[in-house]
């Protein structure tokens, strides 16, 4: 199961199913699609996707793998933790294997503890990781890293991991919530302008011309938000900014 939670502009969602070491089956899946649209109604500002227990997420329940239906629930939760509107920070604090990577690279930004291990090890166990998971994968980590996991199929440790750009910074739970909660405090618009443009353009290629405009848009909207006055009276009286989203 995934309970969800939000304080003080911060979402947790957390994986209950530590005697599967977190694994994600069907079930969890569409619960995962759920609990993202739990926190948006909730206004969380940034979200914490955390794991009970030892292990962040073990990867696939093998018990459901092999089935089109199995797919399609991972796929889907996958994307609707990718497109929350807000940063998402991945808490891994234990192994994040095969789907577990995959669900820690759908978060933004990756705060992993000493006993985090990632690996993607489809090449051993004869399955395979859609093109989405693999750019992504490049994206932050880098060819040479993606290349480690998916054709040597390594394990990387927290510090390699670190070093390589594939975890953002080492620390514990409490590190990811005070990442998020720090997070929480920003420019609502800008940062999801910011997210947008991050993943736009960071596929290569040429962006749609209706992709470019709409981030046109919204750079726009920064530049004429309320936030901006909060953010001017805020430097100009040396206090905190308190932003809106407006």
């Amino acid at each position: 199961m995934i309970t969800v939670n939000t304080a003080d502009g911060v979402g947790l969602i957390e994986l209950h199913r530590p005697e599967r070491r977190n694994a994600l089956d069907i079930a969890t899946c569409r619960q995962l699609v759920e609990a993202t649209e739990q926190v948006r109604a909730d206004g969380a500002r940034a979200v914490v996707v955390a794991g009970e227990g030892p292990a962040f997420c073990s990867g696939a329940d093998f018990g459901e793998v092999y089935g089109d239906e199995f797919l399609q629930a991972l796929y889907s939760a996958l994307h609707a933790v990718a497109d929350l509107p807000v940063p998402v920070v991945a808490a891994v604090t234990g192994p994040a294997i095969g789907a577990g990577l995959q669900l820690a690279l759908a978060c933004d930004l990756r705060v992993a503890a000493p006993e985090a291990v990632f690996a993607l090890p489809t090449a051993r166990l004869g399955l395979a990781v859609d093109p989405w998971t693999i750019e992504r994968l490049v994206q932050i980590a880098g060819g040479g890293t993606a290349r480690s996991l998916l054709l040597g199929c390594v394990t990387v440790d927290a510090t390699t991991a670190h070093a390589r750009g594939l975890a953002d910074t080492l620390g514990d739970r409490d590190a990811a919530f005070a990442l998020a909660a720090d997070i929480a405090t920003m420019a609502p618009l800008t940062l999801a302008y910011n997210k947008r443009a991050v993943n736009a353009f960071g596929r290569g290629g040429q962006t749609a011309g209706e992709v470019v405009a709409d981030l046109q848009a919204r750079f726009e909207a920064c530049w004429s938000a309320e936030d901006i006055s909060e953010g001017r009276a805020a430097r100009a009286e040396k206090r905190a900014p308190v932003f809106r989203g407006r």
